[in-house]
């Protein structure tokens, strides 16, 4: 009897849950405005960094679970949500953004606070810069009091990062870690050296400053001649890292969204910088074929975005579930700064968003969303899924009056080219001086250590 309920009941449940899903009308703001704003709140019920004992900017973790977020993805999971308030409109969230974007800054007013400088990767890094270069070229409210702008936090990052260039493996480019002491010193990967490149080009175009441009022609002509890259005609396949333990002579061939996304957009800004010089839009295209082969298959449409690695064999980690926002994000944005390719990357964009809205009909409020955008829900959600599908639905918003912003288009953004350059890469551990009590306790555990060792002497020998 039970099983015949439970069958009777199910085709009910699936009708509740699709009166619950994403509802979403493309040609209607109001829908769009409505999808992204219930997609935004599930997915900060993730977050609790601005509650009471609570510290801003961070998701839960730590990280030795599947329960774990990384410090990077929170970093992110702001500038998606001052990408949102772009979209929108709405700046219900815009406190809680900045007090996070704030918060997470270092004493040397760069992203490496004390409570993540120990496991610092450049790519975490990058991710923090990219926000806060979204709130500059958004002129998003800036935080004010002692804080430095945004556009002078990115600054302090990129200062800090450049000291990070390895000339002795390699012949440059920059190792994933910070610190030698973590697992991946010895890895030379796409989104650290790409992430440092989208960075100098973002700046490039925001402050007019050359610096910053030369500095990114420099990091795509050593990834250009790394195995990281690969060309295949008009086809750049751009690959995940490459080991410095046998001079980066071969490379992991795993192909992840955000690397080309990262690419892409860098390469679109330093088009933008340079009035579309060449070689930018060779290489944009390049990119672009590369990414509409892999990531947009015809088996789904040939318009469905999809993190192929993964998916299919639904073995995405937190950190990949979230890695289509960004070229999601990225897409919409060389959209606008190299106009010539919208015409190939909206269609992309608007039919990933319709697919990514359809299938948000999980959990327990019937509309949680998961990862892939060609079926229905796949029975996973968490913070990575919800920035999906927040950014792809409100990339297809973007327009010319939200273009990012720079010191001649109206940026207003305090610019600080020497931000952060007090910062040492080398980790120190600071010990409180010592003191009459710390002797006194130091002989007191002495002496029965002592007692502890002839007593057990004694007792072996009766």
């Amino acid at each position: 009897m039970r099983s015949r309920i439970t069958t009777f009941l199910a085709p009910l449940v699936g009708l509740l849950s699709a009166v619950k899903a994403i509802q979403l009308d493309l040609n209607s703001q109001d829908s769009i405005k409505s999808a992204t704003s219930t997609i935004a709140y599930d997915m900060m019920t993730y977050y609790s960094g601005n509650q009471s004992g609570q510290t801003p900017g961070l998701l839960p973790g730590p990280c030795d679970s599947t329960a774990c977020y990384y410090w990077w993805e929170a970093g992110a999971m702001f500038g998606s949500l001052v990408n949102y308030w772009q979209y929108t409109g709405d700046d219900s969230y815009n406190p809680v953004v900045s007090q996070a974007l704030a918060f997470q800054i270092g004493p040397d007013q760069n992203y490496n606070p004390p409570n993540q400088s120990k496991n610092m990767g450049v790519d975490d890094q990058a991710f923090w810069a990219f926000s806060a270069m979204d709130a500059a070229e958004a002129n998003f409210p800036e935080p004010g009091g002692d804080t430095p702008s945004w556009l002078a936090i990115a600054q302090a990052v990129f200062n800090f990062q450049a000291d990070l260039w390895d000339t002795a493996t390699c012949g440059g480019g920059m190792r994933w870690q910070v610190f030698s002491f973590n697992a991946g010193y010895n890895l030379k990967n796409t989104i650290s050296n790409g992430g440092n490149f989208q960075l100098a080009a973002r700046l490039a175009r925001y402050t007019g400053n050359q610096t910053y441009a030369d500095w990114a022609e420099q990091m795509w002509d050593w990834m250009a001649g790394s195995p990281l890259f690969q060309y295949q005609g008009d086809t750049l396949y751009i690959w995940d890292n490459t080991n410095v333990d046998n001079n980066c002579s071969d490379v992991a061939h795993f192909a992840w969204t955000y690397n080309y996304g990262t690419m892409l957009v860098g390469a679109a800004y330093m088009y933008n910088f340079t009035n579309g010089s060449e070689p930018w839009g060779t290489r944009i295209n390049q990119i672009l074929n590369g990414a509409f082969g892999l990531f947009f298959p015809a088996d789904y449409g040939g318009n469905i975005m999809t993190e192929f690695q993964c998916e299919p064999a639904s073995n995405c980690n937190n950190d990949q579930s979230s890695f289509k926002a960004y070229l999601s994000r990225w897409m919409a944005v060389t959209a606008l700064l190299v106009p010539y390719t919208a015409d190939q990357i909206m269609p992309k964009l608007q039919a990933s968003a319709a697919g990514a809205a359809q299938q948000c009909t999980g959990g327990d409020n019937g509309r949680m969303c998961g990862r892939r955008w060609y079926s229905n829900w796949d029975g996973t959600s968490g913070v990575g899924q919800q920035m999906q599908a927040l950014s792809v639905i409100g990339a297809t918003q973007i327009n010319s009056g939200i273009a990012p912003k720079s010191v001649d288009t109206g940026g207003v953004s305090k610019s600080d080219p020497g931000a952060g350059t007090d910062v040492n890469t080398s980790p120190v551990v600071t010990h409180s001086p010592i003191t009459t009590k710390d002797k006194a306790g130091a002989g007191v555990l002495t002496v029965l250590a002592i007692c502890f060792v002839v007593g057990g002497s004694i007792w072996i020998i009766m």
